[in-house]
């Protein structure tokens, strides 16, 4: 059984819901629609407001291009209303009130509405315009007045406390049950084969069906006209991950990367971001993020451990990246990055970084230079840079001096964009 927790208030849900039925009559199992009050959700995991009241300038607008090259990718009708976020508590409780049978048709009815039409669901004149031809008069009648009652406010609250005891602290929220075999937890709509996977029996930490899913396995090489360039630091595990693909999208896009090294924390406090995010999370998303930085290392069949010194100042190390040759960059990074995410290494200690130069053949004697104020300079120029391009976190990479892309998880835009995609 496949289950969509999601709210109407969520982009990323609307977009999520365009799929789900796809996904689950692919899988040969039975989808159910999950109402949920995400911003009780927010509230009751101790997360204020959400994520999306306290993002930076540069983030949100991020944010916003990618929910529309998302939709763009789905093929599904989008514009950000001006009203948003809405609240949708009036919206959830009067589909509460209506017949399951109907939900099918009435969620991306709503759904619609909100996303495609930039409609004020608030009122209820548009949610009933977006409503007529899939219930009666007389079953709208019953949820607008059964919205109000107590049994439909208590069902809305119990939902959303049913979404926080699964872990959920977002949406959309992808949970798979198996029997006799506890809930599966998939987070968000850039996971979509994820779920495909652990619909066919992956328990997200093992070796996926088919083996692993390094990147590039079903992409067809092409040759970029652009530039990639790739902004990191060796201390961020998702950055590990992406060095690791980056070879292989190397080979797909025909395109040398341009490795960026800049100091993360420095950047962070630049624009005036907590110096390590993951603890500025909710517990719930912790715990969430603590388990998808594994599921990871299954999906790409890569080796990874979770440092048990975290943080490491990775400033020697970065520094270290300058002193490098061009082509040594990515190398060198790797190495680095494994040290850390996969091997239980110290960074910090200058001791490691020597025996990682001796391992990848470098000369040692770039360890004397991290010292020297040209390459403490290049480190602070590269990073002032990234903040005026918009970088605020990594990996982040930048395709024809034009299109940003932030996340491991974004490697299918970077790739689109890479061949001429101009979303």
């Amino acid at each position: 059984m496949l289950e969509l927790w999601f709210d109407f208030s969520c982009p990323y849900a609307y977009l999520a819901s365009q799929k789900a039925p796809g996904i689950a009559r692919a899988a040969g199992t039975e989808l159910v629609w999950k109402p949920m009050l995400l911003g009780g959700v927010f509230r009751g995991i101790g997360a204020g407001d959400g994520p999306m009241s306290t993002l930076g300038p540069a983030k949100a607008a991020h944010n916003l291009r990618d929910m529309h090259r998302w939709a763009e990718i789905f093929g599904a009708p989008f514009q950000m209303p001006a009203a948003h976020p809405m609240r949708t508590v009036r919206a959830l409780r009067v589909l509460l009130g209506l017949p399951h049978g109907l939900w099918p048709r009435a969620i991306p009815a709503i759904y619609a509405a909100y996303w495609a039409r930039a409609e004020d669901i608030t009122r209820d004149d548009v949610l009933s315009a977006a409503l007529q031809g899939i219930a009666s008069e007389a079953e709208l009648t019953a949820a607008f007045v059964g919205a109000d009652s107590d049994a439909v406010k208590s069902e809305l609250a119990q939902r959303t406390d049913e979404a926080i005891a699964l872990g959920i602290f977002g949406a959309p929220g992808w949970v798979i049950r198996r029997a006799n075999q506890p809930p599966l937890l998939i987070w968000g709509q850039d996971r979509i084969p994820w779920v495909e996977a652990a619909l066919a029996g992956w328990d997200l930490e093992s070796t996926p069906p088919g083996g692993a899913r390094p990147f590039g396995r079903d992409v067809t090489p092409f040759t970029s006209p652009y530039a990639l360039e790739v902004y990191f630091d060796v201390a961020s595990p998702y950055a590990y991950y992406a060095l690791t693909q980056l070879p292989a999208l190397a080979r797909v896009t025909g395109a040398t990367p341009i490795m960026r090294p800049i100091l993360l924390g420095g950047l962070f406090r630049d624009i005036g971001q907590a110096d390590v995010p993951l603890f500025a999370f909710s517990a719930a998303k912790q715990r969430y993020i603590a388990s998808e930085m594994r599921q990871w290392r299954a999906w790409f069949g890569v080796p990874f451990e979770m440092a048990r010194k975290f943080p490491q100042r990775s400033i020697s190390a970065q520094r270290l990246l300058h002193v490098a040759a061009t082509e040594e960059r990515l190398p060198l990074a790797l190495a680095i990055a494994r040290a850390m995410w996969a091997e239980q290494r110290d960074i910090e200690e200058l001791s490691t970084l020597r025996a990682i130069l001796e391992e990848t053949g470098m000369p040692t004697s770039y360890l004397d230079r991290i010292a020297e104020p040209a390459i403490k300079a290049a480190l602070i120029a590269e990073g002032a840079t990234a903040k005026v391009r918009g970088v605020f976190g990594v990996p982040t990479f930048v395709i024809g001096d034009r299109h940003l892309v932030w996340g491991v998880d974004r490697l299918e835009l970077v790739t689109r964009f890479a061949a001429g995609w101009q979303s």
